[in-house]
């Protein structure tokens, strides 16, 4: 058996999370999903510290841009910063498609930038569309 692809969501949403976490789970590939809700604790869930010291790394990270405490941008610096953490392809889903954040995320090593439809069914399609190119098409670090 194939060991899980470790996913981590980091997504300040209650809503938007667990449309994502139900949205993949009925997909057809196996996942090990970690959702944290903002910058602060995902940079120590990243970087093993206090209580995520075990952490599983990451074979693929879900940014939203606008979080509490650290904001998404400076969690994306951080990430491409870190020599053991920049490999990590960084997705990033958020509701903003302003030019300057697009442009800023890719900028600072974002690997895809995709903006959160607000109909639902548009909003699954690009979940399945991560699903289906980045943990089933992309061969992972």
């Amino acid at each position: 058996m194939t060991a899980p692809i470790s996913v981590l969501l980091i997504e300040d949403n209650p809503g938007d999370a667990e449309l994502i976490r139900d949205t993949l789970q009925s997909g057809r590939v196996l996942l090990d999903l970690t959702v944290i809700h903002d910058g602060t604790e995902a940079l120590a869930y990243l970087l093993r510290q206090g209580p995520h010291q075990k952490a599983r790394q990451p074979d693929l990270i879900m940014l939203d841009l606008n979080l509490p405490k650290v904001d998404g941008r400076a969690v994306l610096a951080a990430i491409k910063n870190e020599a053991h953490l920049r490999t990590i392809p960084v997705v990033v889903l958020t509701s903003s498609d302003a030019e300057r954040d697009i442009v800023q995320s890719y900028a600072l090593g974002a690997n895809c930038f995709l903006s959160k439809p607000v109909e639902l069914e548009a909003f699954q399609q690009v979940v399945r569309s991560i699903e289906g190119f980045w943990l089933t098409v992309v061969k992972l670090p």
